[in-house]
C-alpha cells in the first residue's frame, strides 16, 4: 500500500485498487494501464466491477481507465447530510480528477453514471475530452420522448416505488432477489455469471448501502438550492463531444427514446448516437466485443 496526494492505492494481481478523496468522502476504484485518464461510472444496481471489461481493454490501447464506486455504495461515501442530488455526483467526478492530479479526461457512464456524466460535462466542460453515455438518452428533452412513448413510464414503475419507506427491505429480500428481477427484466435473455450477482449483493449487503442507492431516486423529488442546481444541470447543453449508447433490447429505457430526444442543438461540440444489437440494458456487460470497439474508437479521436 502506498498514498499519494489524496490516493492510497493497493496493488491486486490484475487491477490497481485505489482510494480516492473528495469532498470528505472516500471512494475505492479500480484501475488500470497508464495514459490519458478514463473515468468510467456505473449505474443501478450495480457497482465497479461493472467495467470488468472495459478495464483491461482499455489500458491496452494505452490509457489509464478508473472505475471508482459511486457516492454511497461503500459506508465511508455516504454523506452524513444523505446528499444523493445529480448536483454531488457532478461534483464527485470533479473531485475524483483532482485527487487524481488531472486537468482532464475522458468520461464514460452507465445509467445513473450516464445520468451523473451529463450532469458533470454540464458543471466543468473544460475538464472533459469526451463524453460517453450509455443506457440513458439525454435528459434535456427527456419529456419530449414520455409524449411519443409513454409506455417508458409504465416501465420506470421502480422509480416511484423507491420513494416508499418499505422499498429498502423490499430490495433486500430472499438475498436481494429484486436485483436479479430488475437485472432480468432490463437485459431480457441475458444469462450473468453467478459469481458476478454474488459481488453486487455483497455490496449492496454492507451497511447503508441500499438506503443510499435509492436516496439517488429520492433525491429527483427533492427541494431547495441542490435540487435546482440539479435541475440547471440536467437541462443545460453539453458542450462536450458525446457517444450515446443504447441496446436495442433496453427493458428499462426504450431504445426509441434516443430516436426523439437526441437533439444536435443540445450538443455544440457533436453527438453521435449508436444502437448495439442484441444488448439490452447491461450492454457493456453483455456485449462488450460490440461495445468496446466503440469506447476505443470515441475516446481515440
Amino acid at each position: 500500500m502506498y498514498s499519494r496526494a489524496g490516493v492510497v492505492c493497493y496493488r491486486t494481481p490484475v487491477t490497481l485498487a485505489i482510494e480516492l478523496a473528495a469532498g470528505g468522502l472516500r471512494f475505492s476504484a479500480e484501475s488500470a494501464g497508464r495514459g490519458p485518464l478514463v473515468l468510467c461510472l456505473h449505474g443501478f444496481p450495480d457497482h465497479s466491477a461493472s467495467f470488468r471489461h472495459q478495464l483491461p481493454a482499455l489500458a491496452a490501447a494505452g490509457f489509464r481507465a478508473v472505475a471508482p464506486m459511486m457516492r454511497g455504495y461503500q459506508p465511508a461515501s455516504q454523506p452524513p447530510d444523505g446528499d444523493y442530488s445529480v448536483a454531488a455526483l457532478a461534483e464527485d467526478v470533479v473531485g475524483w480528477l483532482d485527487a487524481l492530479g488531472e486537468q482532464r479526461c475522458h468520461l464514460i457512464g452507465h445509467d445513473w453514471g450516464a445520468v451523473t456524466a451529463y450532469a458533470a460535462a454540464a458543471l466543468a466542460p473544460e475538464r472533459f475530452l469526451s463524453v460517453t453515455t450509455m443506457a440513458v438518452p439525454p435528459i434535456r428533452r427527456f419529456a419530449r420522448g414520455l409524449l411519443r412513448y409513454p409506455g417508458q413510464l409504465l416501465s420506470s414503475w421502480y422509480m416511484l416505488f423507491f420513494q416508499l419507506p418499505i422499498a429498502e427491505r423490499a430490495v433486500a429480500r430472499r438475498d436481494f432477489a429484486f436485483l436479479e428481477r430488475l437485472w432480468r427484466a432490463w437485459s431480457p435473455g441475458w444469462q450473468w455469471p453467478a459469481v458476478d450477482m454474488a459481488a453486487l449483493k455483497r455490496v449492496f449487503a454492507a451497511p447503508g448501502v441500499t438506503a443510499a442507492a435509492l436516496g439517488y431516486y429520492r433525491a429527483l423529488r427533492g427541494r431547495g438550492a441542490r435540487a435546482r442546481r440539479t435541475r440547471e444541470l440536467l437541462q443545460a447543453r453539453t458542450p462536450v463531444r458525446t457517444l450515446a449508447l443504447t441496446g436495442a433490447l433496453d427493458g428499462c429505457m426504450d431504445t426509441r427514446l434516443y430516436d426523439v430526444v437526441c437533439d444536435a442543438r443540445d450538443f455544440p461540440a457533436g453527438l453521435r448516437v449508436e444502437r448495439v444489437a442484441g444488448a439490452g440494458h447491461f450492454l457493456h456487460q453483455e456485449r462488450p466485443e460490440l461495445v468496446n470497439p466503440l469506447l476505443l474508437e470515441w475516446v481515440s479521436q
